[in-house]
């Protein structure tokens, strides 16, 4: 499971438990807290109709007195009221009174006057000179028929001689329990809602953040060129480690690499210049004596171009990407690349060819690793040129943006070498028994075209000789004309 996913899973069941426990806790609450407000409602109400009614039940009326009077009226008040969003059209209240036996003296709705009340909690705790309250049920089955009863002493004096209760039934507060209840049902799906969002926007940016770097690790150690992904926060700084942590790791393997590799290629002319050296150092006739001499020049000339062409393939090879590149037109940097070769008299004819479509082409990058870039291919196809043959240099359209391509009718590459020709200081022997080169050229080639974003490829063509192909992406721009 990725850790993004993870991550989203995590959080969302921390928020969904949190969540579902706070609705919980608010709907087992609205209830409740509805009632205890409806309660200390009756109790208000109980107390002030106990102190109406005392003068009627001690004067023996209680039961077609004015107080009756005045409470029987109620049921016939109508009532047109707008409670919070609930119409309301009568009044709800029963009102009974019942003597110091708890015999019921007085009923406002008429059906219970004479019978013993005594032991309901209500009458029975207030004769008894405590606070007397109950919720019971019409109907037992019934959990909606329950009704609240909230009693209130008659006293005279100091003597409790009577109890007023007032009952109402609890489905008058129903709509109210509800409607809270969904309203927090309701705001707490947005909760989750927005809780899932937030964890999906979450778990996206951090999946993206530590994929992103997963990804720029692995390309390091693919030795692939990556550059340091754009990061906030504690990725940055994670990501500034694992770039300085890379750059001393590659530095330091870097060095290690080269100067093994150096070491290794200047051992052959370094014995050639000593072997001659020593015999120098002896009696010898001029003609030996200027071969040997010519010998060590060519040797130390070698060793010269090898190292020049080492630490330009280094500053290649260490950049992960072009810091500041520009709008190069193609056919410029071909022009610049050919002419040293086409002055040259003693140089194969070199041929430049650039499709129309072609000629204000504009890639961008480096204009002076560009034409480094088609100088070694070109000089790389003019060693392998037999006499008499031409260099062809060739710039045209492709899929990707531009191809450039040199070809030469030389012998070829050999099926062992197609793998290798790109490696670093591997090469072939020249035509004619001429000395290997650097193996330092293509390598250098292939460096600058994934610099720029393309690609190089060596194989034989047709007819005979070798074929080199370098693919770049392409800017649309129009050339200047004057």
């Amino acid at each position: 499971m990725r850790i993004g996913l993870r991550i989203l899973l995590g959080y969302f069941a921390i928020v969904a438990i949190a969540a579902l426990l706070l609705l919980r806790v608010f709907t087992q609450e609205v209830k409740p807290g509805v009632r205890q407000a409806m309660e200390d409602t009756l109790a208000d109400t109980a107390g002030v109709l106990a102190e109406l009614a005392t003068d009627d039940f001690l004067a023996g009326r209680i039961d077609d007195g004015r107080f009756a009077a005045r409470i029987r009226a109620i049921a016939a008040r109508r009532v047109d009221a707008e409670i919070w969003g609930f119409r309301k059209s009568d009044v709800a209240y029963r009102i009974y009174i019942t003597d110091a036996q708890g015999i019921v003296v007085f009923d406002s709705s008429g059906r219970d006057v004479g019978r013993d009340y005594s032991r309901w909690n209500d009458v029975y705790l207030t004769l008894r000179g405590r606070y007397g309250a109950r919720s019971s049920r019409l109907d037992p089955d019934d959990d909606a028929s329950s009704v609240m009863h909230v009693a209130a002493p008659i006293r005279d004096g100091h003597r409790i001689v009577g109890v007023l209760t007032v009952a109402k039934p609890n489905r008058t507060i129903a709509p109210f329990i509800a409607r809270s209840q969904a309203t927090i049902l309701r705001w707490g799906g947005v909760l989750l809602g927005a809780a899932l969002a937030i964890g999906l926007l979450a778990a996206w940016w951090l999946s993206r953040q530590l994929g992103a770097l997963r990804r720029y690790a692995d390309a390091v150690t693919a030795g692939a060129r990556a550059s340091l992904p754009r990061s906030a926060g504690e990725f940055a700084d994670l990501g500034r480690a694992l770039e300085t942590m890379r750059e001393r790791l590659e530095g330091k393997q870097y060095v290690e690499r080269y100067v093994h590799s150096l070491t290794h290629e200047l051992k052959a002319p370094l014995s050639a210049i000593r072997g001659a050296a020593e015999l120098l150092e002896q009696p010898l006739p001029d003609d030996d004596r200027a071969r040997f001499a010519a010998s060590v020049r060519t040797q130390s000339e070698r060793m010269t171009q090898t190292i020049d062409k080492l630490l330009a393939l280094a500053a290649v090879e260490h950049r992960q990407r072009i810091e500041r590149p520009e709008r190069v037109v193609l056919a410029d940097v071909l022009d610049a690349a050919v002419a040293p070769f086409a002055a040259d008299p003693g140089r194969v004819p070199v041929r430049l060819t650039i499709d129309p479509a072609c000629r204000d082409a504009v890639v961008s990058g480096d204009a002076y690793l560009l034409r480094q870039m088609i100088a070694n291919l070109v000089d790389n196809a003019c060693d392998f040129s037999p006499d008499g043959a031409t260099v062809e240099v060739a710039a045209a359209p492709s899929d990707v943006g531009v191809r450039v391509t040199v070809g030469d009718r030389g012998p070829g590459i050999p099926d062992y070498a197609r793998a290798r020709v790109f490696e670093r200081f591997y090469s072939l022997p020249r035509p004619g028994g001429g000395s290997r080169s650097s193996g330092l050229g293509l390598a250098f080639v292939a460096e600058v075209a994934a610099l720029h974003g393309g690609h190089a490829a060596l194989d034989n063509r047709d007819g005979g000789g070798a074929l080199a192909v370098v693919e770049l992406p392409r800017e649309s721009a129009t050339r200047p004309t004057s």
